[in-house]
């Protein structure tokens, strides 16, 4: 009951922060796995989710491990990487998701490397041809499912040697890729941006008029906001809870208006909430009025939708004006162009209300 009021009461959403490397369906993996020949003994979604599914509070490196399972599934194959794009749309059209920003590596799921991460062997399967068949597939996607979605390109923190290409791929797909991210891992680069590949891509990205969002704070210090803000210009950050470790940076936050994507059930099983759903970063920034959008990260590892996520903020003590306000949140700080936001939220205005 409370599932379906949560799907009544916010019939439109936007989402922000997800990675669609991390969203395959439970029975794609099955199916794709099964006619490539990977990932033995698990024939059947129950037993995949035994693999890669937890629901225990642990860490952001555990979250990792479990895309060492089946991403293999997907990476250097173009057809695995075209069903999970295009699958990818018809998931969020099915939650009422009106808008979404899908983020991915293209070099985890290439093959053209001596030695790929995911990859079972090498191949001909480039970073821009994974950009290539994601952006067809979510284009006949949004036909198909009326829905919209642009991409946000990663770069991962320990593989530097990607950055440039992916700030590349932004500018060159830039009708599609509307920002660039850096993901993984959570550490600070430790070099200035001379010398720092992910600040020297950044850079170029944002010479080239695009945006920056870039994962910080999730599990580590606040350090790492000043970082992705001071000398990666982020626009946006991906997860941030321990802004709170520092009033400074928090009421920088605030002033600034820093769009905070936050995730709730991923903050609790990470390690990003280390009070669990007690005294929750995501219900201070609610009742500070900061902005921040509600999403869910990597619904493959994480098993949830965009409703799990509201229901489990709720949980944290959000009310539904709060909920209500993060999805306008989220159309406002979208990285769509300004004429194309202003839609989106008139579009929300005829579902909420003008309060908003």
């Amino acid at each position: 009951m409370e599932r379906q009021h949560i799907a009544s009461k916010f019939p439109v959403k936007v989402e922000l922060h997800v990675h669609m490397d991390g969203a395959a369906r439970h029975q794609t993996i099955v199916d794709v796995a099964a006619s490539r020949g990977l990932i033995p003994h698990c024939d059947t979604v129950q037993t995949l989710k035994q693999q890669i599914v937890f629901s225990k509070p642990s860490t952001l490196d555990r979250l990792l491990q479990s895309f060492a399972t089946f991403s293999p599934v997907f990476a250097g194959s173009r057809d695995a990487v075209y069903r999970l794009a295009y699958e990818f749309c018809e998931d969020c059209s099915l939650q009422g998701i009106k808008y979404v920003e899908a983020r991915y590596s293209p070099h985890l799921l290439a093959n053209t490397f001596e030695k790929p991460v995911y990859a079972p062997e090498p191949g001909n399967f480039s970073p821009r041809d994974v950009v290539t068949t994601v952006g067809e597939a979510l284009q006949q996607g949004t036909r198909d499912f009326n829905i919209q979605v642009k991409e946000i390109l990663c770069c991962i923190r320990n593989f530097p040697e990607w950055s440039l290409e992916v700030a590349s791929l932004c500018r060159e797909f830039r009708s599609s890729v509307v920002a660039i991210d850096v993901a993984g891992p959570e550490f600070l680069s430790g070099k200035d941006a001379t010398q720092c590949p992910h600040k020297l891509a950044f850079k170029e990205v944002e010479d080239a008029g695009l945006h920056r969002t870039a994962h910080a704070s999730e599990v580590r210090s606040s350090v790492m906001m000043y970082e992705a803000l001071d000398e990666y210009h982020a626009e946006r950050i991906g997860h941030g809870y321990r802004s709170l470790d520092c009033d400074k940076m928090y009421q920088r936050v605030l002033k600034e208006r820093i769009h905070l994507e936050t995730c709730p059930i991923s903050s609790i099983l990470t390690g990003g909430a280390p009070n669990g759903k007690s005294n929750h970063p995501i219900l201070r920034f609610a009742q500070d009025k900061a902005n921040f959008s509600l999403n869910t990260d990597d619904p493959t590892v994480l098993d949830n939708t965009l409703t799990d996520d509201y229901m489990t903020a709720k949980e944290f003590g959000l009310s539904d004006d709060h909920i209500t306000q993060s999805i306008f949140n989220a159309a406002r700080s979208s990285f769509l162009p300004e004429a194309e936001k202003k839609l989106l939220v008139s579009e929300l205005v005829k579902v909420y209300g003008a309060q908003w």
